[in-house]
């Protein structure tokens, strides 16, 4: 079953990015040739007016053809022939689009909460040593570790793993005033749990919590949004510097995989699709800033090619032909491609 809504889930996150790109063509009045959810074969179509719908059966890929995208079209109304204005608010709706979809799961998921956990620390293991006026002390709230800010209180433990685990800088707010701890002391270590068993942390004790207000909700939901684009840039920092591979990446596939793991895993139906429906939260935000890089093929790769053309146009007088930005597009749709095929070999081997 869960499977079967992994599938769904990724359907909708791609029909939602182009659906995005749909409307704010329709809403300037550029013509739309075919509105299509999947990639291959067909398996309904159906035309409207002007537009083809199409529902294709692999659930990897959508598109929203547009006269005069990828080469020159003398119609007024196509995509070639708007402003720049225009096709930028085009390009950048699906990422719009799939970033509002994260934003509005969240806001849903955390309707149902009474209170949130802050990162206020209400005390310490026993035998922690970095307490006093130039370490942490209980009532501290923590803004900032390392120069990065802490959203929420799961931010703590992520950023202490990602830090030395030898000192850390700390910004806190002590009674009311920003302090500056730099260099304190903390690593992880065995402390006790006070029931006879015992783990490895960094004995630092959360417990203070707020009302969830309405206002407060939707201000988590902003804050956990947040958290989620910063995540997304570390991880391509993190592929870009090598200390990930393609091993630790994931496509269609891996994706589908990973959300039936966490419905299978969850305690109960309830807990799986809260579950689910947080880390489909985190995928659309995923690929609202993912979609947003400068690459051929991507929303972003259009964007920098339309403001590089339109740059070139104003310094030498002359139009650049658009169907030289269709040969870049094309030839980054081929490299996605090959590259998405390795990842989803990669995602396959996995499952053996």
């Amino acid at each position: 079953m869960y499977i079967i809504v992994a599938i769904l889930v990724f359907g909708v996150l791609i029909a939602v990015h182009e659906l995005g790109h749909f409307l704010a063509a329709k809403a300037f009045g550029v013509r739309v040739n075919e509105f299509s959810i999947g990639m291959g074969p067909a398996i309904l179509q159906k035309r409207k007016g002007e537009t083809e719908y199409s529902l294709r059966i692999l659930p990897i890929r959508g598109y929203c053809a547009m006269e005069g995208e990828e080469e020159g079209s003398e119609d007024p109304r196509a995509l070639n022939n708007q402003g720049l204005f225009p096709r930028f608010i085009i390009f950048a709706a699906g990422s719009f689009m799939n970033f509002l979809t994260g934003f509005l799961i969240l806001i849903a998921l955390f309707s149902q909460s009474a209170a949130f956990l802050t990162p206020t620390i209400v005390g310490f293991a026993d035998g922690f040593v970095s307490q006093g006026e130039q370490g942490l002390m209980a009532g501290d709230r923590i803004l900032s570790i390392d120069g990065e800010r802490i959203f929420m209180h799961e931010d703590v433990s992520v950023f202490l793993n990602m830090g030395n685990h030898e000192s850390y800088d700390f910004v806190v707010r002590r009674n009311g005033e920003r302090v500056v701890l730099n260099d304190v002391p903390l690593s992880p270590q065995e402390y006790s749990n006070g029931d006879g068993t015992s783990s490895v942390r960094f004995g630092l004790n959360f417990g203070e919590t707020v009302e969830a207000t309405p206002l407060v909700k939707v201000k988590m939901a902003c804050l956990n949004a947040a958290d989620f684009v910063r995540m997304v840039w570390y991880s391509l920092k993190m592929l870009v510097t090598g200390q990930v591979g393609l091993s630790d990446m994931s496509g269609p596939v891996g994706i589908v995989t990973t959300i039936s793991d966490v419905g299978q895993n969850s305690a109960s139906i309830f807990m799986a699709l809260a579950n689910i429906g947080y880390l489909t939260a985190l995928i659309a935000i995923n690929l609202a800033v993912m979609n947003l890089l400068p690459l051929p093929a991507l929303d972003g790769g259009h964007i920098f090619l339309m403001f590089a053309t339109a740059i070139i146009a104003k310094i030498t007088g002359k139009k650049v032909d658009p169907k030289y930005a269709g040969y870049l597009n094309y030839a980054g749709f081929l490299a996605l491609m090959l590259f998405m095929l390795v990842v989803t070999m990669s995602d396959i081997t996995k499952l053996f």
